[in-house]
């Protein structure tokens, strides 16, 4: 199967942390991890290390960063092809401070100004399609084009793009931050009510399949007419670095595969129960299958 993912490609600094720091004190570190970061972008990283034959599609710099992001997709035999380096454009780069102490992160990103499609159109075609909502106008041509590709938005951020995106795929795969300002209410994971009432209105709306992400509380979903909460695996967290873009990059990766719907969370799972428990985002991939014998192992 082909595998196409468009979306952010940022370089990530991170520097992983006893506690979080306190304003004008001087700290320092061991050694800090780089690596390249974007939610579609990490998703992709997955995929191609777990065997799939991807192409990622995505803007970056002329610039170091976005030399270094490219050369880490070829390590791992991805398809670079559709990743344009603009001269005048500056390589998203985010620094991120990891509190070992309690797993959190802390996030700044600079970014350039958006910029909706790639000056070249992509003819390839998919079987496989994994997107962000960054690009959107790519990523719309892309589905367009593709109609009969297994699609999966990681929906993130809420905006015009992403509610026209979210139409247009198999799967949603949101946040529960995302899920509560779309429907403009709180989901108490305690009361199986509020996450029915808020699932259907994101049924309703967006007409196809939704998986509400719960972080330690699991996911929700619809399975056979019946609402079920697939619950994540218990572990420390030192470092959620990248967990969801590792969740959805390992859903895609399951459900294009032919596995059933609660199987693909609970490997989904899995995978990101298993990363935050390292530091860093892409360091932090489990193999396959480490992922796929992690049950037995517990027993």
């Amino acid at each position: 199967m082909k595998v196409l993912c468009v979306g952010h490609s940022t370089y990530d600094t991170t520097l992983a942390m006893k506690e979080y720091p306190k304003e004008n004190v001087k700290y320092r570190v061991e050694k800090h991890i780089e690596c390249g970061g974007g939610p579609a972008s990490n998703g992709a990283y997955l995929l191609s290390k777990w065997g799939m034959d991807v192409t990622m599609a995505s803007i970056v710099g002329k610039d170091y960063y976005g030399d270094r992001i490219i050369a880490e997709f070829k390590s791992i035999n991805a398809d670079t092809s559709c990743i344009e380096q603009i001269p005048t454009h500056q390589t998203s780069s985010s620094y991120i401070i990891a509190n070992k102490s309690n797993g959190s992160r802390t996030i700044i990103t600079a970014k350039s100004s958006p910029i909706r499609a790639l000056s070249k159109k992509i003819t390839m075609k998919a079987d496989v399609i994994l997107i962000d909502g960054e690009h959107p106008d790519t990523a719309k041509e892309v589905l367009l084009n593709n109609p009969q590709a297994i699609s999966v938005l990681d929906a993130g951020r809420v905006n015009d793009d992403t509610k026209e995106l979210g139409k247009m795929v198999t799967y949603l795969v949101c946040s529960k931050d995302f899920a509560e300002e779309i429907t403009n209410s709180k989901i108490d994971t305690s009361n199986i009510n509020s996450l029915i009432e808020c699932y259907n209105y994101l049924k309703d709306y967006f007409n196809t399949n939704i998986i509400i992400t719960l972080e330690a509380k699991g996911s929700f979903t619809e399975i056979s007419g019946k609402y079920e909460i697939i619950p994540s695996i218990k572990v420390t967290a030192i470092d959620s670095t990248g967990a969801g873009d590792i969740f959805h990059g390992a859903f895609t990766y399951f459900i294009s595969n032919g596995y059933s719907l609660k199987d693909s969370i609970h490997y989904a799972s899995i995978t990101g129960g298993i990363s935050v428990t390292r530091v860093g985002s892409r360091n932090s991939i489990p193999t396959l299958q480490e992922v796929l014998e992690y049950d037995t192992n517990i027993i």
